[in-house]
């Protein structure tokens, strides 16, 4: 995936580009949205559109990947061991529900499923940035937990890839094939209990049993 030098970045002008080019996609998909018109909706010149991103499928890339970091971002708890793996578990369940049933989250597979096809490159980015990344954080975080004594996992990986599909259960089929658009609390609740309960009933460690006080 191509990097994009953070360093470089000067701030309102690189978050307005990354926001326009958000609305464009999300609105036109990738085929149809031009340079032109992510410029004009991001309010700059097209000179600064292109000395951040010389081409748009880097624009795309970075457009996903900065929103799959920001949610990253979000469940703080993935750096804490101290707590419960079940609740850790069902924030990260939470924001990743949260993510697959908005309209940017449908939109972006769309884009990935209809143009990597003819653009390889942009399948492989959306998989870095996405299922990769998520893969690596959860990692982190079982491997901690695991050596607390928290988790007892064979295979990292795979538990994190077995996570994440847990939490898509019901919802991204739905989704994709138009069936339904909108979940409610109970439905999302009902996912996010669902794929905790059955991730720790394979990779839990039962706590010892306390005598009872007299």
């Amino acid at each position: 995936m191509p990097e994009i030098a953070r360093a470089a970045r000067p701030g309102r002008k690189y978050d307005q580009v990354i926001d326009g080019a958000r609305t464009v996609f999300m609105d036109q998909g990738y085929e149809r949205a031009s340079m032109d018109e992510i410029a004009r909706v991001a309010e700059v010149s097209k000179a600064t559109l292109y000395s951040y991103f010389p081409d748009k499928r880097q624009l795309f890339t970075e457009v996903y990947r900065t929103e799959i970091l920001r949610l990253a971002d979000q469940v703080v708890l993935l750096n804490d061991t101290d707590i419960a793996p079940q609740i850790v578990l069902r924030e990260a369940a939470r924001v990743m529900v949260d993510y697959l049933t908005s309209d940017f989250a449908l939109a972006m597979y769309r884009i990935c499923v209809t143009e990597s096809l003819r653009f390889p490159e942009i399948g492989r980015a959306f998989y870095e940035s996405g299922p990769e990344l998520g893969r690596a954080r959860l990692g982190a975080y079982f491997r901690a937990a695991q050596a607390q004594g928290q988790l007892a996992i064979e295979d990292i990986d795979l538990a994190a890839d077995q996570f994440t599909q847990l939490c898509q259960t019901t919802i991204c089929d739905r989704m994709l094939c138009g069936v339904q658009d909108r979940f409610t609390e109970a439905e999302m609740t009902r996912v996010i209990d669902g794929a905790v309960s059955m991730f720790l009933a394979r990779y839990g460690v039962a706590e010892p049993h306390r005598r009872a006080s007299p």
